[in-house]
């Protein structure tokens, strides 16, 4: 119990020392480039009328959308732990025995053909748990994408309405 209390306390000072140092960097680069936006004064217009006009887009976006860039970013899209949850090895343990008890009552064992079936249908559903895992974290990741695209498309329009180029 104390070394997995000292990890957990060590994890959650780095996340903290993360987070400083991104914070940190954000406040030195513009709004624009921390949100992977290029923005060109095709007007002239001062950097810092420009660091103004961000920060009044930022603001209107965030308004505007209902997003918060900085609290989607930092939403993890990987899930902890091991992939259960489903239900996937406990169906393909009743599957794999079920058949196990089939072939096995035909050799003449049932219980030992159980038993094997078993086995292999939790193995066979573990890798399905795996598959599944794998996949709600790749539509996890497409919806966090999804979502900063349509707050960058809402910052770039309130920059163009005050005489930007986006891209």
């Amino acid at each position: 119990m104390k070394n997995s209390s000292r990890s957990r306390r060590t994890i959650m000072a780095a996340c903290v020392i993360t987070a400083l140092l991104m914070f940190m960097c954000q406040a030195e680069a513009s709004m624009s480039s921390s949100l992977g936006v290029i923005v060109y004064p095709a007007k002239g217009q001062s950097p810092d009328q420009q660091n103004r006009d961000e920060g009044e887009c930022y603001n209107w976006a965030k308004q505007q959308t209902g997003i918060d860039p900085m609290a989607v970013a930092s939403t993890p899209t990987k899930q902890e732990g091991p992939a259960v949850g489903g239900g996937e090895r406990v169906k393909g343990a009743a599957g794999g025995a079920l058949g196990g008890l089939a072939i096995g009552a035909i050799a003449g064992d049932a219980g030992k053909g159980a038993a094997i079936g078993a086995v292999g249908g939790t193995l066979i559903g573990g890798h399905k748990a795996r598959k599944n895992k794998a996949a709600r974290e790749q539509q996890a990741e497409q919806n966090k994408a999804a979502t900063l695209q349509h707050f960058n498309k809402a910052f770039g329009v309130c920059l163009e309405g005050r005489g930007y180029t986006v891209k």
